[in-house]
């Protein structure tokens, strides 16, 4: 096998036996804190005869994307130069455009200008915390994908960190290609959520662009939220929350489906997630927050949302 590499990438040439064109195989790898390191492959080629002119062309595997229409920007904000060569090299071997930033202030602003389609956020940078800068990426664009990366392993942090709007998460360290599949499945899981509500918008007119809860003026279009002209600060978890109540009024919604069509996401968390936000949203938008109007507990199943012409 013939190959070269510094760093963190490497690539090498070789025949199988049972082939009669070469691979080329793309490698990364991470150093481990005890020394070791984690080999991955990124990429993977070989070369095709053309009989019309004898000559051989490159067939990169990863160009499948590209006829796909998956030529999504990612954007990356992370100050470790190492981690920065490990996700260029995997998210452009999949077909996707690469931006990276390495601090905070940076970041946000790129995030703003470039728009992507999804962001890898570390929650440790300088100049500007990544919970700051997920929750500024929320609050004017609720349905770009923010993974965070981080250290934190405490439920109880992760859903604090959740709570900032965060789509999933991926702890350090980690696998490149585990990162990959969780930035996907959230632009997959998001692609279908907007084309789902663009759907809904059409056949129930714009109803749920600006919505009343009682005392409480939402706008979904601007997320701002008013009680009698005075402000009422909601989290990106709070307007999903509740644009999923005012989707299905008076309908009893299991715990287990807040959390699924909510939260959307492949980890463990409990149902009293669910009732901790639920809490919250009381807290904020009820009257009296001790006795619920409009957001009422199923007792033995979850929650219903009771509008303002029906409740009692």
């Amino acid at each position: 096998m013939r190959g070269s590499g510094v760093g963190t990438n490497c690539s090498g040439t070789f025949r199988p036996p049972h082939l009669q064109r070469p691979l080329t195989l793309y490698l990364s790898w991470l150093p481990r804190e005890n020394g070791s390191c984690h080999f991955f492959v990124t990429n993977l080629s070989f070369a095709l005869h053309s009989p019309e002119n004898g000559e051989d062309k490159e067939n990169d595997l990863s160009q499948q994307h590209d006829s796909e229409g998956t030529m999504n920007l990612i954007l990356v904000i992370e100050d470790d130069p190492r981690i920065q060569r490990a996700l260029e090299r995997q998210f452009t071997a999949e077909g996707y455009r690469v931006h990276i930033e390495g601090d905070g202030p940076a970041g946000l602003a790129a995030a703003k200008s470039m728009k992507p389609d999804g962001v890898v956020l570390d929650l440790m940078l300088p100049g500007l915390s990544g919970r700051t800068i997920c929750k500024e990426i929320k609050q004017w664009s609720g349905d770009t994908p923010v993974i965070v990366l981080s250290a934190i392993s405490e439920v109880a942090d992760k859903v604090l960190l959740l709570e900032t709007g965060a789509d999933d998460y991926v702890t350090k360290p980690f696998s490149p290609r585990e990162l990959l599949a969780r930035v996907q499945a959230a632009i997959r899981r998001n692609a279908r959520k907007a084309a789902a509500e663009n759907i809904a918008a059409s056949s129930v007119q714009s109803s749920c662009k600006t919505s009343k809860v009682g005392e409480v003026e939402v706008d979904f279009v601007t997320m701002e939220a008013h009680r009698g002209g005075t402000p009422i600060p909601l989290t990106a978890h709070e307007f999903k929350l509740l644009r999923f109540f005012l989707e299905n009024p008076g309908r009893a919604i299991a715990r287990e489906e807040l959390l699924s069509g909510v939260w959307g996401l492949n980890f463990n968390l409990t149902t009293r997630t669910v009732d901790n936000q639920m809490l919250k949203l009381r807290q904020k938008l009820e009257s009296d927050p001790a006795n619920p109007i409009h957001f009422r507990t199923v007792h033995g199943v979850g929650y219903k949302f009771v509008p303002a012409s029906t409740a009692q």
